[in-house]
């Protein structure tokens, strides 16, 4: 039923020269894809923030000392390396057509065999994203094996930190698990290299949950149903792996409706299941957590604290519950979490009498951040946590105790004081990236989530955390004044202004001291003249809207609507001319160009590829209407006079995203870098030649799956480029 692909795919650590893709000319002057070359080799590094994005689930090894696994919503999943202290990525292999594999929605270990991995991957589950897959690892994950499989799964959709949904058979290491969200569950006889739907004894709905989760209790398996109205069973087994039944006096109610975690006390021999009236990580109001002695069937309720109470400043006090872990080597010691608990702030509860008496460990918290200091959030201390669905108890270690939330993983090895376990565990979705041609910081980010960030150094978090005043979570635009760098500008959604500048080259900011009405519910790109005079606001509505782009003259202190900008376009400054201004409309196919500070646009070039927002403008630095249009896979064009004409390199099948960077020495042109194709297959690209000519200067074992947001190149270091990617944060590669 499910193909199997069996070639080996090496992930290789370090550098590793590549292939280059040269361009020449065709016999009618035309460039033309040819043979790949000789290239640089290239070593590729995240530059470090530290997490940033949603741990879904966190496994030690239960034979194996020092060995830890955890998965990601969107970047991947990683292997604790307990020598150097850091996450070892173990999917950055996955290629831009595999883009939708990045989600890891499950993973399983083999008690029996320790150097045996499996991950179920698919980001998501809706029509139009492709079939999920079961990637199976001898090494530990240094190398694998694929089956695609004919069903879609959900690592970043409702109920992402369920599970785990993977398993293997306690009775034979060859047998597999698989629950899914609407095919319900299949098995695997031959170490997931085949699958076949099993029976069982429910059936899928809309709702999109399916088995939540699968645990092994000595030679039984359980699975959780999260289709459920809170009446119908919610808790199956099987015991002979091939019939399975309702678990009797199972805990039934809104409490008790999506099975969320469980986890099995071997000493005691009791399974701990917690529960809550939604899978999460949002829309929880209502949870509980049960235990059930399977020697003789008894459950009990064991719920720590009943959601529904109102906190000391009068808010309802309404959350599920979310991760459990059981202590290997103390029966009776257990931990929970909560989740999504806004209004009392989530935390984890720890028992050591199997669920008779609680404590908060969040109550007697000391939280030390000064590794990743944006999670302080522009506070003056950290949160406990949110989202936590992942919680992890180490097996050789009953103080060794992690959690995962959106942002981060925190870990303690004595119950009271915390700090990030994040190094090498990069997940930001990167929106916009900046190259400072002065100053201490190269770079400047903006990103999904945690706004805008200063880095001062590319080897640790940004010292300032993210910037405030004000505080927005997901970025949406970002500029710099090219003859003014010390003006920067940002756009995101933010609860007390959308939009600020800086005066000090991103250190520090100050709110926009107005915002155009529209600004509040649909920020979007900005961009600043080559002065730093005249701002440009485009604003789009997170469903799509466009609405009319507004100007300001005075630093943000007084807006207007400039009607002949096109609407939701992108504003792009040119770095040499102040008063030039550019927009590609993306709707018609049309380039339009200001030369009156933005107060009017006329339109230009027609004709041009249309159809899709995902088209990206740029202007060359240190000329005046020099640009260049990434038109995916219609290809690359370049204007050299603001607009009027373009013309069609050559030598690109496709482009995705284009940056600049310093020339090479002897070059008069800065090298081009891009996310682009000139044969088969989608790369990142470096030419040092106008775009005569391209470069490959990624391996096969870095692609990072889909990278077509954002590239620039380093102003004052040429060959440095920096790559914004959609869940492994921000890579920056150097030639070696």
């Amino acid at each position: 039923m499910y193909a199997s692909r069996l070639s080996r795919r090496a992930v290789l650590a370090g550098t590793a020269a590549t292939a280059a893709f040269a361009a020449l000319p065709s016999a009618g002057g035309r460039a033309h894809a040819a043979e790949p070359a000789a290239a640089p080799a290239y070593r590729w590094r995240n530059a470090v923030i530290g997490g940033t994005g949603f741990i879904t689930g966190v496994l030690f090894h239960p034979s194996v000392r020092g060995l830890a696994y955890a998965r990601t919503d969107i970047g991947g999943a990683y292997r604790w390396d307990h020598r150097t202290a850091r996450w070892i990525p173990l999917l950055d292999h996955l290629g831009w057509d595999d883009w939708n594999l990045l989600g890891v929605e499950a993973m399983a270990v083999d008690p029996a065999h320790p150097d045996r991995l499996y991950l179920a991957v698919g980001t998501y589950a809706q029509p139009w994203a492709s079939d999920g897959a079961v990637l199976r690892s001898e090494d530990r994950g240094a190398t694998w094996r694929r089956t695609d499989l004919t069903v879609k799964l959900g690592a970043n959709e409702d109920g992402r930190g369920c599970g785990e949904r993977l398993l293997v058979d306690p009775r034979d290491s060859d047998t597999l698990w698989l629950g899914t969200r609407h095919d319900g569950l299949l098995k695997s006889a031959d170490r997931g290299a085949t699958w076949q739907p099993a029976a069982f004894p429910a059936t899928p709905r809309a709702t999109g949950q399916g088995i939540t989760l699968l645990v092994a209790a000595d030679r039984a398996v359980y699975a959780g149903w999260g289709d459920g109205d809170g009446t119908a069973a919610a808790l199956f087994r099987t015991t002979d792996g091939t019939a399975w039944e309702a678990v009797p006096g199972q805990p039934a109610g809104p409490a008790a409706k999506v099975p969320v975690r469980a986890a099995y006390d071997r000493h005691a021999r009791e399974l701990y299941v917690t529960y809550a009236d939604a899978p999460g990580p949002n829309g929880q109001s209502d949870g509980s957590v049960h235990k059930l002695r399977t020697t003789d069937g008894r459950w009990t309720e064991v719920t720590p604290v009943k959601p529904g109470g109102t906190t000391a400043e009068g808010a309802a006090d309404t959350f599920g519950y979310g991760g459990v872990a059981v202590d290997a080597r103390r029966p009776g010691t257990v931990v929970v979490s909560t989740n999504n608990r806004w209004a009392a702030v989530d935390t984890v509860f720890r028992s050591t009498d199997g669920g008779r008496t609680w404590t908060s460990l969040k109550d007697t918290a000391v939280l030390d951040v000064s590794e990743t200091p944006y999670l302080k959030w522009g506070e003056d201390e950290p949160k406990f946590g949110w989202w936590i669905q992942a919680l992890a108890l180490d097996p050789y270690d009953s103080r060794h105790l992690v959690y995962g939330t959106g942002a981060t993983l925190y870990g303690t090895r004595d119950l009271r004081n915390w700090a990030p376990r994040i190094r090498g565990l990069e997940e930001t979705s990167v929106r916009q990236l900046i190259s400072p041609p002065t100053g201490r910081a190269h770079l400047i980010s903006g990103s999904g989530d945690i706004g805008v960030l200063y880095h001062e150094s590319l080897t640790a978090s940004p010292s300032r955390g993210m910037a405030t005043n004000p505080v927005t979570g997901t970025a949406t635009g970002l500029a710099q004044a090219a003859l003014r760098p010390s003006y920067v500008v940002r756009a995101g959604w933010g609860d007390h202004g959308n939009g600020a500048s800086s005066h000090d080259g991103g250190r520090t900011w100050a709110p926009f001291a107005s915002q155009p009405e529209i600004a509040r519910n649909a920020p979007g790109p900005i961009a600043t003249s080559a002065d730093g005079g005249v701002l440009l606001w485009s604003f789009v509505h997170w469903d799509g809207t466009k609405h009319a782009a507004h100007r300001s003259a005075d630093d943000g202190a007084t807006w207007s609507q400039v009607a002949s900008f096109p609407k939701g376009a992108v504003p792009v400054a040119d770095p040499l001319d102040p008063a030039r201004f550019y927009a590609y409309d993306t709707d018609t196919g049309t380039l339009y160009a200001s030369t009156d500070g933005g107060r009017t646009f006329t339109a230009r070039a027609t004709g041009l590829p249309s159809g899709d927002s995902q088209f990206k403008l740029a202007a060359a630095p240190g000329r005046s209407g020099d640009l260049w249009l990434s038109a995916k896979e219609n290809g690359l064009y370049r204007s050299t006079d603001g607009g009027a004409a373009f013309t069609k390199a050559g030598s690109c099948r496709a482009s995705y995203c284009l940056g600049f960077g310093r020339a090479a020495r002897g070059a008069s042109y800065p090298a081009l870098y891009q996310v682009g194709s000139v044969g088969a297959g989608v790369a990142v690209l470096r030419s040092d030649d106008e775009a005569r000519t391209w470069v490959r200067i990624n391996d096969d074992a870095h692609q990072w799956g889909w990278t077509g947001e954002a590239i620039t190149g380093d102003p004052r270091v040429h060959g440095r480029v920096y790559l914004a990617t959609n869940g492994r944060g921000i890579q920056y590669g150097e030639p070696v």
